[in-house]
């Protein structure tokens, strides 16, 4: 009975040396093979990075230009301030228009105004993503989303363009007469 534990004990021994060689063995070859996936990984970590900017960049512009369209904080802010310059300008004996166009038509510019900033910041964040690619990798291609939300991006600025130099100009609701 003692020999038959001496020899299980020793071939346990041995197994547990094998099993320790043949996981030397896979580190090393794993050791070996790490660099070059880590280099595949960094290509396209830069290759998604620059993606990403672009689907950024298209997402900003077509925010930008939904904010042309509806309105902005700034926009409201300035417009106020503008309503109380004209209230605070205009004597009490000034003529009904004056006053009209001091106290409302000053501030419905001011917001056309601030709309028409942001549409035109919206078209150049659009423009500069969708020439992005020309400036980029050759043979690189832009995904579809990122020149389909740029190109909204662009079309809501266009938009918001048109609509804030109307308001400005009065031509889309004007002021009401004095008369």
């Amino acid at each position: 009975m003692a020999t038959n534990a001496v020899d299980e004990t020793e071939a346990t021994e041995a197994t547990t040396d094998e099993k320790a060689v043949d996981t030397t063995k896979s580190d090393e070859v794993t050791r070996t093979e790490v660099p070059a996936e880590a280099a595949e990984a960094a290509e396209t970590k830069e290759e998604g990075a620059s993606g990403v900017g672009q689907g950024a960049g298209a997402v900003v512009s077509a925010a930008l230009g939904v904010v042309s369209l509806t309105g902005s904080w700034i926009g409201t802010v300035a417009a106020a301030r503008q309503n109380l310059v004209g209230q605070l300008e205009t004597a009490q004996n000034a003529g009904v228009a004056k006053q009209i166009q001091a106290v409302y038509g000053d501030a419905w510019q001011t917001t056309a105004l601030w709309g028409g900033l942001f549409a035109v910041t919206a078209l150049i964040v659009g423009v500069v993503v969708l020439a992005r690619p020309a400036f980029g990798t050759p043979g690189r291609i832009q995904a579809p989303w990122i020149k389909s939300v740029a190109w909204a991006g662009v079309a809501l600025g266009v938009i918001g363009l048109f609509l804030a130099v109307l308001k400005y100009t009065g031509i889309l609701l004007s002021l009401p007469s004095a008369s």
